[in-house]
């Protein structure tokens, strides 16, 4: 039987992710869990909803995380590597949205989204006792799996492309600052800040930016493409990504292609990408942008053949999704699949 955790904090409650986080905790399972929000100094005594209550953003200390069954870290990278060990030792279940553990001994990418639809890769893609921290697969990487694997169902898969067009909230609440002060600068004529992207971004799309900026395209695509990597358990073709910085505050699209070893109609195509998680549209004129998915808890998916048959091998997509939400409700998911070990033993 499920454990239900009676304690959850939040490292990082005050950042996007964070916040996301609490709406999405809320929503969940984990609703009568007593919720600890934690920050930086600069958050402290900062107000935030917790479904119906209001609660403080707490300082981070060690002895914070006593008697916590789960702890999302979802702060900076040098955050997590401060208190993540205070956290384990507390007992606590790690679930690292930063990135930063992810090349600790004994973390995992996880998936359970996918792992639901591929039974036999349950042993890869959830966690078993010896998983020291949760690392939720990178949005992008988790709906590109999970398309991919739905697609082989009905016809197996060459190849897959896909150019992922970034928004600001990527990057946190810093980064939509400068975006704002930049595009505002920029329509006063005015010199650009340039701290977080290290170039201009407003009114720009660009695959590199500033050396000096916090922003590196090509270092979100190596993480997404070692997640998909690691989620297609070999069973799904390599996947050739482009990652762009787009001059956008929030949802990320994605313009993808498939090519498939034989000709499959359309229709039997839609019908495979259909499933929880999963929109499927039909009509060009249906298919929203980054803005028309805000809170959205689907993937939006328009499929279209690229040369304008019903039948083919080659097809495109345009896939819309909220990313914060998308690594919300992952992070939730994984540390349920976290909880359903603590029965069974203390996770190691």
């Amino acid at each position: 039987m499920q454990s239900i955790p009676k304690k959850i904090a939040i490292v990082g409650a005050a950042t996007l992710l964070g916040k996301e986080l609490n709406e999405v905790l809320a929503a969940s399972i984990f609703v009568t869990a007593e919720l600890i929000l934690m920050d930086d100094e600069e958050a402290l005594g900062k107000l935030e909803s917790t479904g119906e209550s209001v609660t403080f953003v707490q300082r981070i200390e060690p002895e914070s995380f006593r008697g916590c069954d789960v702890v999302f870290f979802a702060a900076q990278p040098e955050v997590t590597e401060k208190h993540w060990q205070a956290a384990r030792q507390a007992g606590a279940c790690v679930v690292d949205l930063s990135g930063a553990l992810e090349a600790k001994p004994g973390t995992r990418v996880l998936a359970p989204w996918l792992a639901a639809e591929w039974p036999a890769s349950a042993l890869t893609l959830l966690p078993d006792l010896q998983t020291v921290a949760a690392i939720p697969a990178h949005p992008a990487a988790q709906l590109l799996a999970l398309l991919a694997a739905r697609l082989q169902a009905a016809a197996p898969l060459r190849a897959l492309w896909a150019t992922l067009l970034l928004s600001a909230s990527e990057h946190g609440n810093a980064a939509i600052i400068e975006l704002h002060q930049q595009t505002v600068n920029l329509l006063s004529f005015q010199s650009l800040p340039q701290d977080v992207f290290g170039a201009q971004a407003a009114f720009n799309l660009a695959i590199a930016l500033g050396e000096e900026g916090q922003v590196q395209p090509a270092r979100i695509a190596e993480t997404i493409e070692r997640h998909y990597t690691a989620l297609a358990c070999g069973k799904l073709p390599e996947l050739a990504l482009q990652v762009v910085q787009a001059p956008v505050f929030h949802g990320s699209v994605l313009s993808a292609a498939i090519e498939l070893e034989t000709a499959t109609a359309l229709d039997a195509l839609q019908r495979a990408l259909a499933g929880e998680h999963v929109e499927v549209l039909t009509e060009m004129a249906a298919a929203p942008g980054n803005v028309g998915i805000t809170g959205n808890e689907v993937v939006t998916v328009l499929l279209r053949p690229a040369a304008g048959k019903g039948t083919g091998t080659r097809y495109w997509l345009w896939i819309a999704v909220d990313n914060l939400r998308l690594a919300a409700l992952n992070a939730v998911a994984c540390a349920v699949e976290m909880s359903r070990l603590r029965p069974q033993g203390k996770v190691q």
